[in-house]
Parts: C-alpha cells; structure tokens; sequence
C-alpha cells in the first residue's frame, strides 16, 4: 500500500465562522491553511442582549452611542454607561476523515466522512463604557467599544482523499492558533427635529491586532506505517509556517433615527459603516523542504485590504401605555459579501444575510427597586464563507454552515439614578453573559 501526499496551490486563509473569511491566494507548492475565526456585531449593554438585540427602536439608555445615536436625545441627564462580558465559544473545525471515498482501514484511516471537533476557548472583557451628555434638543456621547474579542486552537490530522487497491492519498497536517482583539472608539451626536423626529450620527475609529499562525507538518516519518498513523508535530517535519496579521486602524462613521409615531410605537433604523483593514501574509520555510532560503526565513510576503461588513437595522417598538409591557423587533442586513468581493475570491462564497430578532420586557413598576425581566430571540443565518471550485481541501475544509438560532433573557434593577442589568444569549457557537451599569446624575 502506497500513501501520497497530494500537493496543492497554497493559500493563506481567514475564515470566520460567525461573520467572514479572508483567502488571499499565494503560489507556493504546498496546501492550503484554513482556521476559523469569529466577530460579534451585537449592540453592546446587557438590557438590548436580554431584548434579543432588538434595540434600535428603542435605544433610550447611554449605549444607544453605538446602537442608534438617534436615541441619545431621549436622555434628560448626563449618564455613563459600563459593560462586562464573557464569551464562551465552541468553534467548529474539520479534524480528520475522508474528503473522498471510503475509508482504508489502515491505522486512523477508517472514518466515514468528515469528523469535526471544537476549539473551546473562555474570554472576558470590558466590552462597552461610554458617556452621553444631553442638552435641551440635542446630544454628544464618546465611547469605547470591544468590536471583537477572540482566540482559537487546532489541529487538523489524518484527512484522507483519493484511494485505490494500491494507493492512498493523505493531506499534510496542520495546526492553528488565532489571536485577535479590535477595539473601537467613537463620538456620536443626536439632534431632535421637531417633536417626534430625531437624527443621529457617529464618526468611529476602529484600532485592532490578529495574528494566526498555521504550521503545515508532514508525518512524523517517511514509511508507510507512519502515514497511517497520528501525527507528532515534530519540528522537523514542518513544510512551512503561515502567518496572517494585521495592526490597523481606520475610521468610519454610522448614522440612524428614530421616529417616535406615538406615546407607545416607534420606528428606528441604523447604517454602520465598515471599516477596511490591512492585512500581511508572509510564509515561512520549515524544515523538511527547500524553499531557497534558510529555515525558518520568510520565503513569500503578500498583501491585502479587507473590507468588514456594512450593516443595515431596522425596528419597530411597541410600549405599553403604563410603560409595564415593551415589545421590540428589529431587521439586520449584514453586507458579508463585500469581503470576497474586496479580495476578489472567485473561488469562494459568501452570502449576505438577514438577521431578525425578536424581544419582550416586563416591568414591575410597583416595586421597590424597579424590576425588569426580559426575553428575546434572534435567528443567525448562516454566513460561513464556502469554498465553490472542486478543490478537495478547500471542501473539507471549508463547506456550508448551518443557520442558528440564539435566545436570549435578562433582568434590570433601577433605581433613582442607578441601573444594573444583566444579560445572557446562548447558541451552539458561542454562548455570552453579559453585565451592565447606568448611573445618570
């Protein structure tokens, strides 16, 4: 029996699980490197997470600074706002199996399909604060806020193709570590027009650093046996070392209204723009192959621009007229699209989606504090980048998500100038606790 490694077209790739990839081809003889990524567009507070983050109709607290600027005017006293998260995600990745045909029955070659495996990985942050002060029919508000906030590990080993009474096809191995945090900094102003109408607008300066690394082994050695066998990750056995990083920053700006139809229904809508990023990719030769430099030099660099996505809210909001009962829901148009487009992927897809999500709060008015609890819904289409040409790697690697449901609950205790809230929303991907504070004086 005879194993091969097939050796493909390389790429460097960012693929993101919730939100986008990044895959900027690199004519290198080897495979391509695929990791996993994931970014959070959810309105930040713990109040609009218990609503299902249907907010933008409503928007009246110190977070409408991101959320819908236009809502600012509906604050009578200056507030600051501050926001805790924690994220616990469990990222999908392809671990081994058979991109092709059935299994050998050879050492680990005996899995029918694909087999996928989580990378779980626990983060907290401080993920919002900000400060609004208002001013008779208009208002300012400054505020800093965790855009995305992410880590992963792989390992990707034993994937199989091909196959024949005499021969077997196994690809190179690989290992995955991410590291990303982007940040955002903003100012936003709201100016009421007329008694009902209000407009908002934010200029935003979004500052972030990633770095994936991806190391591309051979099996531990060059015998049959060995390339049925798992995979040690020695060192010199490394093909190569991609990494993909970018320290950037840019600015954007976002803009929304609110229209207040009457004393219990409103209408509110947002656009944020999105921000474009630079991003390096350099290859670095390992130790089992020449390149024509050193090991461990970089023997390619390459570069290119991503374009995050463009998003587009729309709300409808009901209150009672005893201020007990608020029902809100809101339509997203993620623009994800605009990132192959940017980099030019003729061989990948991304859809745009539309996001709806859905929300209830009751208030305990007669209560000492006042209590709030709420519950919402939100459905998650999927916009997973997929790989569209008949490379096999790429399919495995890359194939259609699933779309997902999140539900989401919380509770609020205000008091005269006080309010804390806390939030959680739960999926299969990643699960998010949320805790907030208002003070207003």
């Amino acid at each position: 029996m005879t194993v091969r490694a097939k050796r493909l077209s390389s790429h460097a790739a960012i693929m993101i699980v919730f939100l986008v990839e990044l895959l900027a081809p690199i004519n290198v003889s080897g495979q391509e490197a695929v990791v996993p990524l994931q970014f959070s567009f959810s309105d930040p507070g713990a109040r609009s997470m218990g609503f299902g983050g249907a907010f933008v109709a409503l928007a009246d607290d110190a977070t409408a600074a991101f959320s819908n600027p236009a809502g600012l005017t509906q604050l009578l006293n200056p507030e600051i706002s501050i926001e805790g998260r924690r994220w616990s995600y469990s990222t999908p990745f392809t671990e081994h199996g058979r991109a092709e045909n059935l299994p050998s029955g050879f050492g680990i070659d005996t899995t029918v399909g694909l087999r996928t495996a989580t990378s779980e990985d626990d983060l907290t942050g401080l993920s919002f604060i900000s400060f609004v002060y208002p001013k008779e029919n208009w208002s300012v508000a400054v505020f800093r806020h965790e855009y995305a906030n992410f880590e992963f590990f792989s390992e990707t080993q034993g994937l199989f193709f091909a196959g024949t009474t005499c021969c077997q096809d196994r690809f190179w191995d690989q290992r995955s570590q991410i590291d990303m945090d982007i940040l955002s900094y903003g100012l936003a102003a709201a100016y009421q027009i007329g008694e009902r109408f209000d407009l908002g607008f934010g200029v935003v300066y979004y500052d972030g650093s990633f770095v994936s690394d991806v190391d591309i082994f051979l099996w531990d050695e060059d015998t049959i046996p060995s390339a049925f066998a798992p995979n040690s990750y020695l060192p010199e056995r490394s093909v190569f070392s991609e990494r993909i990083s970018f320290d950037d920053s840019d600015w954007a700006f976002t803009a929304g209204f609110l229209w207040r139809l009457s004393e219990s229904f409103s209408v509110g809508g947002v656009y944020r723009q999105a921000p474009e990023i630079h991003v390096g990719v350099t290859l670095t030769a390992g130790q089992a192959f020449d390149f024509g430099v050193p090991r461990g030099e970089v023997f390619r660099q390459d570069s290119a621009v991503l374009e995050l996505p463009k998003l587009y809210g729309l709300g409808f909001a009901y209150k009672g007229v005893d201020g007990s009962l608020t029902v809100s829901f809101q339509w997203d148009r993620v623009e994800y699209r605009n990132i192959v487009d940017s980099l030019k992927l003729d061989d990948r897809a991304i859809d745009d989606v539309d996001e709806l999500h859905l929300g209830i709060e009751y208030v305990f008015l007669e209560s000492t504090p006042v209590i709030a609890v709420r519950f919402g819904t939100w459905f998650d289409p999927d916009h997973q980048l997929r790989a569209t040409s008949d490379d096999l790697l790429a399919r495995a690697l890359l194939p259609r998500g699933e779309d997902e449901m999140h539900y989401t609950a919380g509770i609020g205790v205000a008091m005269q100038n006080f309010q804390v809230d806390l939030g959680v929303d739960f999926a299969d991907r990643v699960d998010t606790v949320s805790l907030s504070a208002i003070y207003n004086f």
